[in-house]
């Protein structure tokens, strides 16, 4: 991080009479860049809603908006992977920031029910070689599967977004000095609605026993379980969708846990978990990681939750 600030320092002048030009991978980030940017910052999104950040691909309009960028705030979700160096070659003198920097990323949720037979048949080794295949043959088309394991979705934490926030104002306020001022009165209110976001969060899930589990379909929630000491168990994996004897687990894990309702997001098919929901006899609620409303997302997501144990 220190390099990347000495290097915005030399670029800083540059800024003295205009608003810096932003892009942003994800909607998340646009709402907190514009918490602290204020009307300082000009803000361009590249994953439009509806899309996935796994296999999103831009277009050329947005291609021209990296031309003008004068800063890339990476997220490390999974279209950056590819793009970003395309980006950096279009436009030379725009910084890459990672707004994630410092956050310690979890492992992406795999299927425990994979591996939940001890292979009393064929069936696992019919599906571990299936799964060999398709990483020999599918692996560079396999979008769902983050290529170093790491869940992707950090921004889905308070305390991360706390992290991401003092990211974005360490590096406006270097390519802005002059307006270092009015960022850091940004960030201290920014800072404020967090803790009190984490405070309503704590107090809906006051009566949720700790390590209690709630079913998703895309394993997104993972920091928001472990900020808040939950467990997700996932219907996808990997960008997989589970197989008959799988989904048959996963229809018994939901009974067990007694499970009110799959959360699904609206950026995937919701086949799989209509049939799991059906035959547990819930519903399917849908809520987007993706949400730019993110304080009304996550206390949605944590009502949901709370509601499975009321």
């Amino acid at each position: 991080m220190k390099k990347l600030l000495m290097t915005l320092a030399l670029g800083a002048t540059s800024f003295l009479y205009a608003n810096v030009n932003a892009i942003v991978s994800i909607l998340p980030q646009q709402t907190f860049l514009e918490k602290i940017g204020g009307d300082k910052v000009n803000v361009s999104l590249m994953v439009q809603p509806g899309n996935s950040p796994h296999s999103y691909e831009p277009k050329p309009s947005q291609m021209k908006d990296i031309s003008k960028a004068d800063v890339y705030f990476s997220i490390g979700v999974e279209f950056e992977d590819v793009w970003l160096p395309k980006f950096i070659n279009q436009n030379k003198n725009m910084i890459i920031s990672k707004m994630d920097d410092s956050i310690t990323k979890i492992e992406i949720e795999k299927h425990s029910h994979h591996d939940h037979d001890e292979e009393k048949d064929d069936d696992h080794h019919e599906h571990h070689e299936h799964h060999e295949h398709h990483d020999e043959d599918e692996k560079h088309n396999d979008h769902e599967e983050h290529h170093d394991n790491k869940d992707p979705h950090t921004w889905l934490s308070p305390s991360n977004v706390k992290t991401m926030a003092h990211n974005i104002f360490k590096t406006l306020s270097t390519l802005d000095s002059k307006n270092s001022a009015y960022y850091q009165k940004n960030l201290d209110n920014f800072l404020s609605e967090i803790n009190q976001l984490d405070l309503n969060i704590k107090n809906i899930l006051k009566n949720t026993p700790k390590h209690s589990k709630f079913m998703v379909f895309h394993p997104s929630w993972g920091y928001f379980a472990k900020e808040y000491h939950l467990e997700q168990f996932a219907i996808e994996s990997g960008g997989k969708n589970p197989k008959p004897k799988q989904i048959a687990y996963l229809i018994e894990e939901a009974k067990e846990e007694n499970v009110k309702a799959i959360f699904t997001a609206p950026e995937f098919s919701i086949k799989t978990a209509n049939q799991i929901a059906k035959e547990v006899g819930v519903p399917v609620i849908k809520i987007s990681p993706l949400n730019p409303k993110w304080n009304e997302n996550l206390l949605s997501f944590a009502k949901g939750i709370s509601a499975q144990h009321k």
